[in-house]
């Protein structure tokens, strides 16, 4: 189980609340995609690449079709040096990290779990387009803070999350921190401090 900082400030999200905000998420794809023909979701590693998961589940379960899965690993080509670094992932994989995947001609939904600078996902599109030119690219986030930097937006959102700039966004995934929840954190004022110093 994850261990939140000491600072925990709130609950966003409870585990029914993402549940139902992904199906909801779901039935937006499947009506702005006009069915599940020729979709392939791929999520942004690590959450986003378990969310597309569990979309592709709740569009297979209306659709009774389910989108082909993928991760979509954007490290290479992000612009922030800090964030950068070199790995053999080019552009999309299948979920099994190993087939890469042709998105040509393909309608592509883009998932992560928060949309902050936007800069993540400029770097996810630059890498989508490695592997070929899609029909059209969506983006889906579970989580909405603001703060964007580029003219980005995304186009499905489980839930907007006003926020300040001290403030941090934690997703929780059962598949990887044993529990469902969203959370708020407040950065200390000693924290923002040595941040400034360093």
């Amino acid at each position: 189980m994850s261990t939140i900082e000491p600072n925990f400030e709130r609950n966003l999200m409870t585990g029914p609340e993402m549940r139902r905000a992904l199906a909801r998420m779901a039935h937006e794809i499947i009506e702005r995609n006009h069915g599940a023909d020729n979709l392939l979701i791929a999520g942004i590693p690590t959450r986003g690449k378990h969310l597309a998961e569990r979309l592709a589940n709740q569009i297979e379960r209306f659709e009774s079709i389910r989108p082909i899965t993928a991760s979509l690993d954007p490290s290479n080509f992000r612009d922030d040096a800090h964030h950068r670094h070199t790995n053999s992932s080019n552009g999309v994989t299948r979920s099994n990290g190993m087939d890469e995947v042709d998105v040509t001609g393909m309608r592509v939904v883009v998932a992560d779990d928060v949309f902050h600078t936007g800069r993540t996902a400029r770097a996810a599109l630059d890498a989508l387009m490695q592997s070929g030119r899609p029909d059209y690219v969506h983006l889906a986030v579970l989580i909405n803070r603001g703060h964007r930097e580029l003219p980005i937006n995304p186009d499905f959102v489980g839930r907007n999350v006003p926020t300040s700039r001290a403030e941090r966004v934690h997703v929780l995934l059962d598949e990887v921190d044993g529990e469902d929840r969203v959370a708020l954190t407040r950065t200390s004022a000693a924290t923002q401090n040595r941040d400034a110093a360093t």
